[in-house]
């Protein structure tokens, strides 16, 4: 059918998604016409064609377009416009209006929900269309926990369909115990309060009597922070004789044998500090489930294995940083040791004297480590037996050599000046090369960890970004995989590199 304008098809108001073709023909008295074909507004193509033969037009993509038709007859011009093509070739979109899996409480028999009200659909044409999304509502079980799929299907005006599956988690109704552990955190503060504000009436109260009082020459009372302290202390010990009935956990304490003497009285072995390790896993627990708790986020038990472990493994980042600081103060104090003790030697001192100068000259650690020396030589133990022990508690390379030295001497004889000569030369060049090394390679370090920290830096600024991006990771059991493989990529990383940077000396 033609129409009067010379169009086939002079216009399509309703939006089709099918590739629209039709023609034009020109009047008989046309010499040469123009047609420019514009779409959404703006110019899309333009065709120049001689003479008056037919036109095909062929639009067969998203837009609303416009044909425009300049006809030349000689000294004349006419212009000839087209209606409006709509075309609609974009599929509308759907998804859940928070995260990427929906979690549900099972619900009682009888009860209708309206699964829309977790989705958005929506089309670049029509715009929000969620009230005409359908799903598969006789196969989905709410009475019952578990898995289900969820398949959402809509349409546009133009015919696009779109299908989309989304799991669906049925959970049991925890409202009940959402509710009782807000009551027990807010019981919690209250009592808090309470309390706060009768130690504080208690303090006033003794500020008024204390004229009219008298105190004791010695107070034993203590501070909260001590009591607390204390507390703290007595549950730690609690939980570490617990911990000693178990064969591989005293096997792992053996890694913490070496941060006994940071933490002394606290510690009295490994066990001490994997206890810590423990409880403070537990209670990033408890805090992660007061957060979520007063967010009203029903939560499941791996949702609780993060928590732990980066609260089990914080302590060590305390331990490993604090020794690290001890022994390079060790490895720095012990050539002033070697100096003082050889320049004790050289004005006729003896061994024992010449510990007895360390003890006063110096502090810090390598001081406590002589005074114990001076202690175990007045107890009446041999030099050798007490710098072998010396060497045991501080496992260092040089004073594994000292001690063996020393014992070739009590055993042999010799000049113990020109061999304590030789071993402050040796340290002093050590510690030299070790000064020059750390220069050499301080750029490349710097860069090294910059690449460590680049990866979860990364993902705390996606995460803040867009707070659920990462839930499918750590929220479905094949993200919890991806999870734990990435993890372990990363920790190898972490290992080869340094492994690649460490310079034995």
């Amino acid at each position: 059918m033609k129409d009067n304008n010379g169009f086939s098809l002079y216009e399509q108001l309703e939006a089709t998604n099918q590739v629209l073709s039709f023609s034009y023909t020109p009047s008989s008295s046309t010499s040469r016409y123009t047609y420019n074909v514009m779409k959404n507004g703006e110019p899309f193509e333009t065709y120049e064609v001689s003479g008056n033969k037919t036109s095909e037009i062929l639009l067969d993509d998203t837009g609303t377009y416009q044909v425009v038709v300049t006809e030349y007859h000689g000294r004349t011009i006419e212009t000839i416009e087209s209606g409006l093509y709509h075309i609609d070739m974009d599929s509308p979109v759907i998804h859940l209006k928070e995260g990427n899996i929906l979690t549900i409480e099972k619900q009682k028999k009888g009860t209708v929900i309206d699964m829309n009200q977790y989705i958005v659909a929506y089309d670049e044409q029509d715009g929000d269309i969620t009230n005409q999304v359908t799903y598969n509502a006789s196969d989905i079980d709410l009475l019952h926990t578990g898995t289900r799929q969820i398949v959402y299907t809509v349409a546009d005006q133009a015919g696009n369909t779109t299908t989309q599956t989304i799991s669906l988690n049925i959970v049991k109704n925890q409202q009940l115990p959402l509710f009782m552990i807000q009551l027990t955190v807010v019981i919690g503060i209250l009592l808090l309060i309470f309390w706060w504000v009768r130690y504080q009436r208690s303090l006033r109260l003794e500020r008024r009597l204390s004229p009219y009082s008298i105190r004791g020459l010695k107070d034993h009372s203590i501070s909260i922070v001590e009591k607390v302290i204390q507390f703290c202390h007595k549950t730690n010990m609690t939980v570490s004789n617990l911990l000693q009935k178990s064969v591989f956990l005293q096997k792992y304490s053996k890694h913490y044998d070496k941060y006994i003497p940071l933490y002394r009285p606290f510690y009295q072995s490994g066990m001490d500090a994997v206890a810590t390790k423990l409880l403070s896993g537990i209670g990033f627990i408890f805090i992660a489930i007061f957060t979520m708790a007063f967010e009203r986020h029903v939560f499941v038990s791996y949702e609780l294995l993060l928590p732990f472990i980066f609260g089990f493994y914080l302590p060590d980042l305390l331990y490993f940083s604090k020794y690290k600081l001890y022994r390079n103060q060790l490895e720095n104090d012990l050539l002033q040791a070697i100096i003082i003790m050889n320049n004790a030697f050289k004005s006729g001192r003896s061994i024992t004297q010449a510990i007895d100068l360390v003890t006063k000259e110096l502090n810090g650690p390598i001081a406590e480590e002589f005074k114990k020396m001076l202690l175990e030589l007045s107890f009446g133990i041999s030099i050798e037996e007490t710098f072998k022990r010396f060497s045991k508690r501080i496992q260092l390379e040089e004073v594994t050599y000292l001690t063996a030295s020393l014992s070739i001497l009590n055993r042999t004889g010799g000049n113990i000046i020109k061999v304590f000569t030789s071993i402050e030369r040796s340290l002093f060049n050590k510690k030299k090369l070790r000064l020059e090394l750390a220069s050499l390679t301080g750029s490349s370090k710097i860069i090294v960890y910059v690449l460590f920290l680049v990866p979860p830096l990364f993902i705390l600024f996606i995460s803040l970004l867009n707070p659920s991006y990462f839930t499918a990771m750590y929220s479905t059991p094949i993200g919890l995989l991806l999870c734990g493989i990435i993890l372990f990529i990363y920790i190898g990383y972490i290992i080869v590199v340094r492994k690649v940077m460490k310079v034995r000396m």
